[in-house]
C-alpha cells in the first residue's frame, strides 16, 4: 500500500470508529474490512487494530485474522476459538472426539460454525456453534464482550497446512500488539492532556521534571513497541511476532504505571476513560500468550537450541 493510501485509510478508520457504538463490527463492515484483509493484510491489520485500541470498542476482527492465516476464508458467520495465556492450540482430538477449552469473541454466540485447531496445529475441526457452550467472561474487561467456550463432542479432524497454526498465532499476536499500541497511545495522550491542564503551585504539572520523565519513559516504550512491530512485519516469523507481543505487554505495563501516576486521583475513577484502556490492555496481554509466558517459552527454546537466531537483517 502506498503511503498516501495508508494515511487516507488511517484517517478514514479513525473517523469512522470515533463515532462507533460499543460494537465496532458494523463500522468495519462498512469500511470493507474483510476485503482490506484479503488485499493488504499487513496494512489493514496495523491500521484497523491500532485504531481499535485507541477507541476500546469491542470487535470480532481477531476471528477474521486467525481464519485468514489458517487459510480459511474469513466470514462473519465463522468464529475461531483461541487460547488464553499460551500459544498452544485450544483443542485435542482423540479418535472421533474433540475436546477443547478456549477463548473467543462475541462471534461465538452469533456464528454458524466454530473452528477449533487441535493437537498443536496438526489439524482442525469445524463444529456447529449451537453445541458450543459459550459463557460470557465477567472479569477485568466486561465491555470487551469476551467469551469462554467448552467443546466435547464428536467431530472429524481435517489436516492443516504445515505451519498454519504457527502462522495464525504469529499474525494474531501482531494484531493484538497493534491494538495494545493504540491503547497505550491513548493512555499517553490522556496523561499528557491532564498534565497540561492540571495546575499546582500556580503552574501546570507538565512543567515538573518528575511528570516529564514519566511521560517520556512512556513514549520511549511505545516507540520501541512500534519499531518492534515494524521489524516483525518486515521479517515475518513466529519469533519476531512473539517478541512484538512481549514488547506490547511490557509497554502496556509501563504506560499504565506512569500514566496512572500522572493522572493521580482522577485516574482511579470511572469518570475518566483511563480505566477502560488499562482493563483492555490487561486482557489483551493474555490473549495468545502473555508477555511473561512468551518470554519463558523463548528462553527455553534458546537453551534447548544453544544458539541465538538472527531476527532481522541489518
Amino acid at each position: 500500500m502506498e503511503l498516501t493510501e495508508r494515511v487516507l485509510l488511517e484517517a478514514t478508520t479513525r473517523a469512522a470508529l470515533a463515532h462507533a457504538s460499543a460494537d465496532a463490527d458494523p463500522v468495519l463492515a462498512e469500511l470493507g474490512w474483510l476485503e482490506m484483509l484479503q488485499a493488504e493484510p499487513d496494512d489493514a491489520i496495523a491500521v484497523v487494530f491500532t485504531e481499535l485500541g485507541c477507541t476500546t470498542t469491542a470487535t470480532t476482527a481477531l476471528d477474521d485474522v486467525l481464519a485468514f492465516a489458517l487459510g480459511l476464508g474469513p466470514r462473519t458467520d465463522l468464529a475461531v476459538m483461541f487460547p488464553f495465556g499460551t500459544g498452544d492450540s485450544p483443542g485435542h482430538h482423540d479418535g472421533n472426539y474433540v475436546r477443547a477449552t478456549g477463548f473467543g469473541t462475541a462471534r461465538l454466540t452469533t456464528a454458524t460454525e466454530v473452528v477449533i485447531v487441535c493437537n498443536n496445529g496438526a489439524g482442525a475441526v469445524t463444529v456447529p456453534s449451537a453445541p458450543v457452550g459459550a459463557e460470557a467472561v465477567r472479569g477485568i474487561d466486561p465491555d470487551g464482550r469476551w467469551f469462554r467456550a467448552h467443546v466435547d463432542q464428536r467431530a472429524e479432524l481435517s489436516a492443516l497446512a504445515p505451519g498454519a497454526w504457527e502462522s495464525a498465532v504469529a499474525l494474531g499476536r501482531r494484531a493484538i500488539a497493534h491494538q495494545i499500541a493504540g491503547a497505550t497511545r491513548a493512555m499517553l495522550d490522556a496523561a499528557r492532556t491532564h498534565a497540561l491542564e492540571r495546575v499546582q503551585f500556580d503552574r501546570p504539572i507538565a512543567r515538573f521534571q518528575a511528570v516529564r520523565h514519566r511521560l517520556a519513559e512512556t513514549l520511549v516504550a511505545i516507540e520501541a513497541l512500534e519499531a518492534t512491530l515494524t521489524a516483525a512485519a518486515d521479517e515475518r516469523s513466529p519469533l519476531t511476532a512473539a517478541l512484538a507481543k512481549v514488547a506490547a505487554g511490557r509497554a502496556a505495563r509501563t504506560a499504565a504505571t506512569h500514566c496512572q501516576q500522572v493522572l493521580a486521583g482522577i485516574g482511579f475513577t470511572t469518570e475518566h476513560p483511563f480505566h477502560r484502556y488499562l482493563k483492555r490492555t490487561m486482557l489483551l496481554d493474555g490473549l495468545l500468550g502473555s508477555a511473561d509466558d512468551i518470554t519463558v517459552d523463548i528462553g527455553r527454546q534458546l537453551l534447548a537450541e544453544r544458539r541465538v537466531p538472527t531476527l532481522i537483517e541489518l
